[in-house]
């Protein structure tokens, strides 16, 4: 069974640099692209930043490039996001996801619980 579970979210002050985490199971982690997609309250779902199976490849939605890294550890199966300078606008849930295949280009098959990021002072 395909396993995505964030952590690190929470309540967090403008401009503050948290760092989220998705432990896997349950796939071969490293052949398959991941991504991070979010939901802001009362909002659809925002597609975040992808990376490839190998990690060395990574994309970005246009407001969050400069601020945000997405990472990989294969070695460990977990996904990261780290945030920085985050503003209010950034308050969501972020969910972890798995992609079919290689490619970020391909649907996104499995989804975490997803983690809430509160950005407010």
């Amino acid at each position: 069974e395909v396993q995505l579970v964030e952590s690190g979210g929470g309540l967090v002050q403008p401009g503050g640099s948290p760092r989220l985490s998705c432990t896997t199971s349950g796939f071969t982690f490293s052949n398959y692209a991941m991504s991070w997609v979010r939901q802001a309250p009362g909002e659809g779902l925002e597609w975040v930043s992808a990376i490839n199976p190998g990690g060395g490849t990574t994309t970005y939605v246009d407001s969050v490039k400069g601020r945000f890294t997405m990472s990989r550890d294969n070695a460990k199966n977990t996904l990261y996001l780290q945030m920085n300078s985050l503003q209010p606008d950034d308050t969501a849930v972020y969910y972890c996801a798995k992609h079919y295949g290689e490619s970020w280009t391909n649907a996104l098959n499995a989804w975490g619980q997803g983690t809430l990021v509160t950005v407010s002072s």
